[in-house]
């Protein structure tokens, strides 16, 4: 059987290369959204400055399992605990914070920025001393080889460096050089006393050592046993996690766009394969009929089948692995340059995702084999022969139950999008995957459809079509299978693309709108340097021109309630200010009572925690400290702002700069261009201060969701490019397998420019049904989204999108069918149909 079944993919190439292509590319697609989940659940990153430590210790940095946006910094009394474990040799309290090296008053450091640490710190890098010594007060630093070298010092100069929002002067006592190219940012380094109070009196990290003869394994037992549920031990290639808090964030969104896609992508290419391969038999319909005439039995038959599939499986697989591994590798490579994710973190595809591609392949071509061999090998050989000459029944009860059964999941995804699910980063999870669910209910009843739909296009095509529509139609009529299968995969194409491109424009049109509406003012002030001192504000309100000016803190937290903590946006604001700069419609209390432990919510959301103003609100911050602020007002809902409001004090307190990042300015009426004048001079007072109009501010807001943008692209682009492969395959295969056809038209007088008028007829036919019948799929998805972000049935976005991804699948209709039809049709008639 082995031999029969490689004699017959010898002879039978053109089929078997389209149905090896569907599994190769589908098996690799799939081992690279593996290759993503497998890196999101592991989230190893390696060491950047604390590379020489083999054990270090962090804040806990989630709450309730959920990751905190900002650094969860501990107590300096937990390094004595630490060092006295056992095992360890020496713990030393790390800490970082933005240190910006100023040369003739401007930062030395462009594109990237400068922390400082204390100087104990600096062996674990490695950093050693190139000249001068180590800190020995808290008016000297050391900085490294390079900034030392831009800023035009040595040991002995004095050098200005900003901290706190201050710039301050500092003596030169040595210059350090790194061993290795590990470090992420240029390094100033402190005493530890100052070093640690220039960071808040809180420390970072613990790195750890081990005393001679102890295992970085049994030492990071004993702190865990030591700190307990005060802090987390990393070990291993996990220790870069303690020096970025901020990846555990990153860890849900890659987890998430993995699951998401990865189920689409799973089941887009098990249909791919499945239809790929059916296809494939159904063509070998009469072979399978001669078959079971001369005395094979159906059993032989299904062993035959069932070993090509498993030869082509095998070998698609196989060659699938590195490609599989360099599509992961490509799409984490989209995600750390777009800030999804850090750079730092590690890439991993083990064994997991190379063997669910190759499960996810072989499980797809041997379902098909089950259903599409089964028809060949149990129908009698006189029907079979009778049968491969009229055509197949396409209809049967499991078709049907399949069939209900991905369109009732597709309406329900729909359903839930529009009215169980709110606004928030997870919406698209019910959305994208509802047009998937329809596009294949819809392609498993494409025969009867198309058979539905031409009827409908019957008059309109005769009418402008004359002789070569009266042959498409005829052959549509006769054929519906065939043309179904041709169907199929470009519904699948203008189905997925149409729905989430749509999906990402409405989102992007949406998000910018709101945010636009919401600043009401005129002009922001950017730091660069760590943030601006307390002080900056009452400038800028000064500035002749400027009618307000507020602090701004943009962070995440979480507000504790009964059923557990809600993850909630949080702003921060200057009390004096805010109504001037925010939209923000006062319903009760006061928004200048927004000072000290206070927040201020909106209507609805002050609803759902049940209080009211003078209750508190139990809340966790952005670094996971519990604060219970008082309620001072309520504001008009804006359900796409949904954030709370705090002191910018309160909050940029517990942000990793510990200042405000941003102020808004509101110009006086008729005194922009003044105030514009008045800003730009103190901006450039400011070392690293920017001014900018408040619009840029648009482009910052919802960051995660904007970042996707360039990760979702890719991501359809995959599997707009699978689905591609699919219609070409499906559509070459076919026109190939119709050239006997071709050549007794021609015979019977037929020429050949009506024989490509009847193909070019059929094209239009394809591509008229799969255009309908994919976007009322991707409506699945477009319109309960669009509901939801914009109270509109309609999405955001140009029309262009729409038409073309239309044109592009009608290009790939007609190329795939007319180039090998008339490739086919260049030699005598006669030979095409006795090579047939």
């Amino acid at each position: 059987m082995l031999r029969l079944a490689l004699r017959t993919l010898k002879f039978r190439r053109t089929s078997f290369i389209a149905t090896f292509c569907a599994m190769f590319f589908g098996a690799a697609i799939v081992i690279g959204c593996g290759g993503l989940m497998e890196t999101g659940s592991r989230m190893a990153a390696e060491p950047q400055r604390l590379h020489e430590a083999p054990v270090v210790v962090s804040g806990v940095q989630t709450h309730h399992s959920t990751a905190l946006a900002e650094r969860h910094r501990i107590d300096p009394g937990l390094v004595g605990q630490v060092a006295g474990a056992d095992g360890v040799g020496k713990a030393v309290g790390d800490v970082s914070f933005p240190a910006t090296v100023l040369k003739d008053g401007k930062p030395v450091t462009s594109g990237s920025s400068s922390y400082g640490h204390g100087w104990a710190s600096a062996p674990f890098t490695p950093y050693t001393l190139a000249v001068g010594k180590a800190p020995a007060g808290g008016g000297e630093v050391v900085l490294d080889t390079a900034l030392a070298e831009q800023a035009g010092v040595r040991p002995g100069s004095t050098v200005g460096i900003v901290v706190e929002g201050t710039t301050r002067q500092f003596r030169v006592s040595g210059v350090a050089e790194q061993n290795g190219d590990r470090n992420p940012h240029a390094a100033v380094f402190f005493t530890d006393d100052q070093a640690r109070t220039l960071a808040g009196g809180q420390i970072d990290s613990i790195a750890v050592l081990p005393a001679s003869g102890s295992s970085a394994d049994t030492v990071a037992a004993a702190v865990s046993t030591a700190v307990g549920d005060r802090a987390e031990v990393f070990s291993g290639e996990s220790r870069g996690l303690a020096e970025l808090p901020g990846t555990l964030a990153g860890q849900r969104t890659v987890v998430i766009l993995a699951a998401v896609f990865g189920s689409s992508v799973v089941l887009i290419v098990m249909f791919g394969v499945a239809s790929t391969l059916a296809l494939s038999l159904q063509q070998r319909a009469r072979e399978m009929a001669l078959l079971r005439a001369v005395g094979s039995t159906p059993t032989q038959l299904r062993r035959m089948i069932l070993t090509e599939t498993a030869v082509l499986s095998v070998a698609s697989v196989l060659l699938a692995l590195l490609p599989g591994y360099a599509i992961g590798r490509g799409l984490f490579a989209v995600l750390t340059s777009s800030g999804v994710v850090s750079s730092s973190i590690t890439y991993h595809a083990g064994a997991v995702p190379m063997a669910v591609g190759a499960i996810v392949t072989i499980l797809a071509a041997a379902g098909a084999t089950r259903f599409a061999g089964r028809r060949a090998a149990r129908t009698e050989p006189i029907a079979a022969v009778a049968e491969s000459t009229i055509g197949t029944q396409w209809f049967n009860v499991p078709r049907l139950l399949f069939a209900l059964f991905f369109l009732a999941n597709g309406i329900s995804l729909a359903v839930a999008t529009a009215t169980v699910m709110e606004d928030g980063p997870t919406l698209a999870s019910t959305a994208g995957p509802a047009s998937v669910l329809f596009c294949i209910g819809l392609v498993l009843l494409a025969p009867g459809i198309t058979t539905f739909m031409v009827a409908l296009l019957k008059l309109p095509v005769r009418a402008f079509s004359g002789l070569s529509g009266r042959l498409a139609l005829r052959n549509a009529a006769t054929a519906n299978v065939r043309m179904a299968g041709a169907v199929a995969p470009i519904v699948l194409l203008i189905g997925i693309a149409t729905g989430t491109l749509y999906m990402q424009s409405t989102e992007n049109a949406v998000s910018r709108s709101s945010y636009d509406q919401n600043v009401l003012a005129d002009y922001v002030l950017d730091s660069t340097t760590g943030g601006f001192a307390a002080g900056v504000v009452d400038r800028v309100r000064q500035t002749p021109g400027v009618a307000a000016a507020s602090e701004l803190v943009t962070t995440r937290g979480f507000v504790d309630g009964p059923d557990g903590p809600a993850e909630v946006d949080l702003r921060g604001v200057s009390a004096g200010g805010v109504a001037q700069s925010l939209d923000l419609p006062k319903v009760a209390g006061d928004l200048t009572a927004l000072s000290g432990d206070t927040v201020a919510l909106s209507d609805k959301k002050a609803e759902e925690y049940g209080v009211k103003v003078g209750d508190k609100l139990p809340m966790h911050l952005g670094d996971g400290t519990k604060v219970n602020p008082a309620v001072v007002a309520l504001y008009a809902d804006n359900p796409k702002q949904p954030y709370l409001t705090m002191p910018a004090s309160l909050l940029a307190a517990h942000t990793g700069e510990r200042l405000p990042q941003q102020i808004l300015v509101r110009a006086d009426s008729g005194s922009g261009d003044r105030a514009r004048e008045g800003l730009a001079a103190l901006a450039a007072q400011l070392p690293g201060s920017e001014l900018d109009d408040s619009s840029s501010l648009a482009g910052r807001n919802n960051q995660i969701q904007q970042i996707l943008v360039s990760a979702n692209y890719t991501i359809v682009a995959m599997i707009v490019g699978y689905a591609s492969i699919t219609v070409v395959n499906t559509l070459v295969s076919v026109t190939r397998k119709r050239r006997a056809e071709f050549g007794l038209q021609r015979l019977t007088g037929a020429t050949r420019r009506q024989v490509i008028g009847m193909l070019s007829v059929e094209g239009a036919l394809i591509g008229v049904v799969a255009t309908v019948l994919g976007t009322i799929a991707a409506a699945t998805t477009i319109v309960p989204y669009s509901l939801v972000k914009s109270d509109s049935y309609l999405p955001s976005g140009s029309i262009g999108i729409y038409l073309a991804i239309v044109g592009g699948s009608l290009l790939l209709v007609f190329g795939a069918t007319l180039l090998p039809s008339w490739r086919g049709m260049r030699g005598p008639a006669v030979d095409t149909v006795n090579a047939a």
